[in-house]
């Protein structure tokens, strides 16, 4: 554990909560935070939990899940640099909502609540800026569930490969971020409907090799996403 250096800094002034912070005012908000590396996969929070900080990726994933009536794990939202995680649960009702666990080789800034909030009640303009990220945050979250209950699983899955896929090339090698099972959960299928999704694909070129998925015409897959795939 160790406080922020300059570069963590600038690491977090790209986060999208921060957008429109001046970097004075980033320094203030963040003022007693640390990083912290995990060098394994580890439970960090749990739901229940005081929420008495809050927290920004540097590198690394963060995967937050609830836990089914069976026990399983249902993954509810996967991030990835250079993002933040669990803001709205440090004010009411101070608790966190969900689990949480980071894979091995993440790096995180803790933010305690206390100096966050402390700043915040005395620049009020910085919360009005910080409520505008939140707002976006809950607009893309409002808009992923409703494509999520209207698309088949098989467009699910080309919607997320799309957004690993590179914006300027007709081919891709990508190697998925999780497993199949925390993908198809994400995602919200079953472990087989992805399998039979993966199978589906095949004829818009997307092959699975394992955790490497290859996409040989992208603007096919788009089409696929956009036009079929009930």
């Amino acid at each position: 554990m160790s406080g922020l250096s300059p570069s963590d800094l600038d690491l977090a002034s790209k986060a999208p909560l921060f957008s429109g912070v001046e970097r004075a005012d980033l320094a203030a908000l963040l003022s007693g935070s640390n990083t912290v590396s995990y060098a394994r996969q580890t439970l960090i929070f749990s739901q229940g939990d005081k929420a008495d900080r809050f927290f920004i990726i540097l590198d690394g994933q963060v995967n937050l899940y609830a836990m089914t009536k069976t026990g399983q794990q249902s993954i509810i939202e996967v991030f990835s640099a250079v993002t933040t995680f669990a803001e709205a649960a440090i004010f009411s009702p101070g608790e966190f909502p969900l689990n949480c666990e980071v894979l091995g080789g993440t790096r995180l800034i803790h933010v305690p609540a206390p100096s966050f909030l402390k700043h915040l009640s005395q620049n009020p303009h910085l919360a009005m800026i910080l409520l505008k990220g939140l707002a976006r945050w809950q607009a893309r979250m409002t808009e992923e569930i409703a494509q999520i209950k209207s698309r088949s699983p098989a467009q699910r899955l080309a919607s997320f490969l799309l957004t690993f896929a590179p914006e300027n090339t007709k081919q891709a090698r990508l190697r998925l971020p999780l497993t199949k099972v925390t993908l198809a959960s994400r995602i919200g299928i079953a472990p087989e409907s992805l399998s039979r999704a993966l199978a589906r694909m095949k004829s818009v070129g997307v092959e699975s090799r394992g955790r490497d998925i290859i996409i040989t015409d992208r603007e096919a897959l788009r089409r696929f996403l956009h036009e079929g795939g009930n």
